[in-house]
């Protein structure tokens, strides 16, 4: 029974891991001929302020908002109860925009427009860099840490799993073309976290089993190593999966992009340090005598 399961085990691996190249062959694609759907932060654009009923919400502000702008329009809540913060597009030349207290007449809230300023594009620039830089940074330091702490073929199949994360993740708005803001690349700098976590535990286990069994295959050791931490990374996985179920549904439109990018990020993570961050290390030739000490040379 056990090598049945070990041998499927193999089988699964090895397709997962196929599935997952073809996946970020795919997500590589949209990136490139799609590009992604800059947010304001990143592009500039309108920040308006206002004051109005505190018993109205976003749900209602933004539908209006919408319509009257024709374009999406992210209501934001501000620390006081009643006033919003209203993000949007700058008009294009020539046209103009209609006033927010006509646009959110309807509500019969009594709009007060409190402050309207321009974020220009020389700032959503250097957002944009600076948020590049930070995963180039991070990446580097992982890249080093798993050097330092395991083999570097372990170490490649760490890190081929999380930029599979990454990718997928990315890809995914490119292909929806939903708006890619700072939340979201908070949340892309989170799943880095999060998919170095797992592939660390696994990788730590089949450093321990390389060494307590030198003399098995590779293949086994690894599907021993996933059996071996497969309820942990499952209750993980769950756990968090439901936190940021709830995080999506009540948290509003501003934490939406956020959610939806950890919610991917999770599963992909999971999913990728069990194949990607296995199968790499046996294609790199992984062996026992890796990590088993040198015998000392001794002298004539």
């Amino acid at each position: 029974m056990k090598n049945w399961i070990i041998t499927n085990l193999t089988k699964l691996r090895y397709m997962t891991g196929f599935v997952s190249i073809a996946l970020m062959v795919i997500s590589i694609s949209f990136i490139c001929i799609r590009g992604l759907n800059w947010g304001l932060d990143f592009t500039g654009g309108v920040v308006s302020e206002i004051q109005m009923n505190s018993q109205i919400t976003s749900s209602e502000i933004e539908p209006l908002m919408d319509a009257g702008f024709k374009q999406d329009v992210v209501a934001i809540a501000a620390d006081e109860p009643g006033r919003w913060i209203l993000r949007y597009s700058v008009p294009a030349k020539g046209e103009t925009y209609p006033d927010i207290t006509q646009v959110l007449d309807p509500l019969h809230a009594q709009v007060q427009v409190l402050n309207t300023s321009i974020v220009g594009p020389q700032v959503g620039a250097e957002m944009a860099s600076q948020g590049g830089l930070a995963l180039l940074v991070t990446m580097l330091c992982i890249l080093g840490y798993l050097s330092y702490r395991f083999e570097w073929r372990l170490a490649a199949g760490a890190l081929l799993a999380l930029m599979h994360d990454v990718i997928l993740a990315v890809g995914f708005f490119a292909m929806t073309q939903m708006e890619f803001n700072l939340t979201v690349l908070a949340a892309i700098l989170a799943i880095l976290g999060y998919s170095l976590n797992d592939s660390i535990v696994i990788a730590d286990r089949i450093r321990e089993l390389l060494i307590a069994k030198p003399k098995q295959d590779i293949e086994a050791t690894n599907n021993e190593a996933i059996i071996a931490t497969f309820s942990r990374t499952m209750v993980t996985s769950g756990t968090t999966l439901m936190t940021i179920s709830s995080l999506w549904l009540l948290g509003g439109s501003s934490l939406q992009g956020f959610s939806i990018a950890m919610f991917i990020g999770v599963l992909t993570g999971t999913w990728s340090s069990i194949s990607v961050g296995t199968l790499l290390p046996e294609f790199l030739g992984l062996k026992p005598d890796h990590y088993l000490p040198k015998p000392e040379s001794q002298d004539p």
